[in-house]
């Protein structure tokens, strides 16, 4: 192990402390921004008390196993979607809701990625439009049960992984997010017709990609 091994873990442990406050200050900030598409305004507190030390420990850990894997520029990239993903998933989990202006430096991000991979450029464009196009269409059909926010963020992973692992993306989240309502009726937890987060399952699945095989 050389300098270079311990300056970037280093960084992800500076960036860990980073996203901890400041990532957790932005949401709260969105939040307070806006308040009329929050599903549960009055417990923002409540739900969100464990979010500072979830978001500096996930992100801690996922790049202390990324620093194994790579360095240089695919390592900003890894810890940069990491941060995303983690934010989106915490803000969906505790309000059922994903922000634009998350979505919109994710979708940069992956843009950022087929530049500097042309080779994947054509692939991860087709799996932005075609995963887009094909959840929107979910989204309507479903009257609600998928959210804009689900639609959005699947065009952005399709920037980020291609059409193969796009559609592992998708496939798994699906699986995961309806066996995780359905544990949740059955205890009583949720009815029938409440609200339910999607996105996490996909950005969380996502997430194990990167941590298994990087991008």
């Amino acid at each position: 192990m050389d300098f270079l091994f311990f300056s970037h873990l280093a960084i992800a442990l500076a960036l860990s402390f980073a996203l901890s406050r400041y990532g957790s200050a932005w949401v709260e900030r969105l939040y307070g921004k806006f308040p009329d598409i929050l599903t549960f305004p009055d417990k923002i507190r409540e739900r969100g008390k464990y979010r500072p030390y979830l978001l500096g420990i996930l992100f801690l850990l996922f790049g202390v196993r990324y620093v194994f894997m790579a360095s240089g520029i695919p390592l900003l990239f890894m810890l940069y979607l990491t941060a995303l993903l983690l934010l989106m998933t915490m803000t969906d989990f505790e309000q059922y809701c994903l922000f634009d202006e998350m979505m919109i430096p994710l979708a940069v991000g992956g843009m950022a990625l087929t530049a500097y991979v042309p080779s994947a450029f054509f692939d991860h464009a087709l799996a932005a439009l075609a995963g887009g196009v094909l959840f929107l269409i979910i989204a309507i059909l479903s009257r609600g049960a998928l959210g804009g926010g689900d639609v959005k963020l699947i065009a952005c992973l399709g920037l980020w992984f291609g059409t193969d692992s796009l559609l592992f993306i998708c496939m798994t989240g699906i699986i995961l997010g309806g066996l995780s309502a359905l544990v949740m009726l059955l205890l009583k937890i949720k009815k029938r017709k409440s609200s339910f987060a999607y996105g996490p399952y996909f950005a969380l699945t996502a997430l194990a990609l990167v941590l298994l095989r990087g991008l």
